[in-house]
């Protein structure tokens, strides 16, 4: 993981600080409070502040004050009644701030998620450093015949070698051509903002990204899922087990009802209802689609 010794310093001199504080505080997150977690070969995530914890959420639902609750299991089944309804307001009363150092092909595909405040490191006024992605062996793999969205089988031997030659190679060229261009011996070089151009898509970039409770949960539904791509679905379960120890009721319900659960339409309902009837349920009879029920199939068996 690269981590700074400037920054590992900064990160020890925030955690050394303690103030007394009248707002509410999750032992949980305090314990990742500025703490690296590493992701990738040089990535990784960090809280930098949080707001909330599992009461915040049951006071906003109640409007009340204080704690807002009579005790904790009332307050855990507050909590998964609200996300078993779908409610979103109260989620929202919590919010994270994460510094996150990922690849910029990773970063465009996060950015999708257009609920959070980001502040992205600008190569038009730093330099990047020189740091890219290169997968592990074990991830290199071939186009998906069945999936135009992912991966097929992996490549080995031979193949594998040769894909791993090619980033590593074409990452440190186009590398070596920025330095070059923004650093002519003698004469004034290149303007960082257009140098950049040249960079590969696996170089690493870092941003300061805030969000609240119920947009994370939205993001992580799909990120952490197991057919999310892998370069990002290992950042969304890092940041999984930071809200686990957060808000552990409200992840708990999220677990429970979004991760481990499915919506169902009205066909998919009407034919459940049906095979308990003792009824013989056949995709023509269904009223589905082949791939409707393909999915549906997915869900009940």
């Amino acid at each position: 993981m690269s981590v700074t010794p400037e920054q590992q310093a900064e990160i020890d001199a925030l955690r050394a600080q303690t103030r007394p504080t009248l707002r509410a505080v999750s032992d949980g997150m305090e314990a990742h409070l500025y703490k690296a977690i590493p992701v990738l070969d040089h990535g990784f995530v960090r809280v930098i502040d949080y707001m909330g914890d599992d009461a915040a959420i049951c006071q906003a639902a109640r409007v009340s004050y204080g704690k807002g609750t009579k005790s904790v299991q009332n307050d855990e089944g507050l909590i998964r009644y609200l996300m078993r309804h779908w409610h979103s307001t109260p989620f929202e009363m919590c919010e994270v701030k994460l510094h996150v150092k990922l690849p910029v092909f990773v970063a465009r595909q996060w950015i999708r998620h257009r609920t959070a405040n980001v502040n992205e490191y600008s190569a038009r006024y730093s330099i990047l450093d020189r740091e890219f992605y290169i997968p592990d062996p074990s991830q290199l793999a071939a186009q998906s015949v069945i999936n135009n969205q992912g991966r097929g089988e992996a490549l080995t031997g031979e193949e594998a070698a040769r894909v791993l030659a090619y980033l590593k190679g074409d990452a440190a060229q186009c590398y070596d051509h920025y330095e070059e261009m923004i650093s002519q011996e003698g004469q004034q070089g290149l303007a960082r903002e257009l140098a950049r151009m040249n960079l590969p898509a696996n170089i690493y970039t870092q941003w300061y990204w805030k969000v609240d409770l119920h947009n994370l949960f939205h993001f992580l539904r799909l990120r952490a899922d197991s057919h999310a791509q892998y370069e990002i679905r290992v950042y969304a379960e890092a940041i999984c087990e930071v809200v686990r120890d957060w808000v552990p009721a409200a992840y708990g319900a999220f677990e429970d009802y979004r991760m481990g659960g499915a919506t169902l339409s009205g066909k998919a309902l009407e034919c459940i209802r049906r095979m308990l009837k003792g009824e013989e349920v056949t995709q023509e009879t269904s009223g589905m689609s082949k791939g409707e029920w393909r999915e549906f199939q997915g869900v009940i068996l």
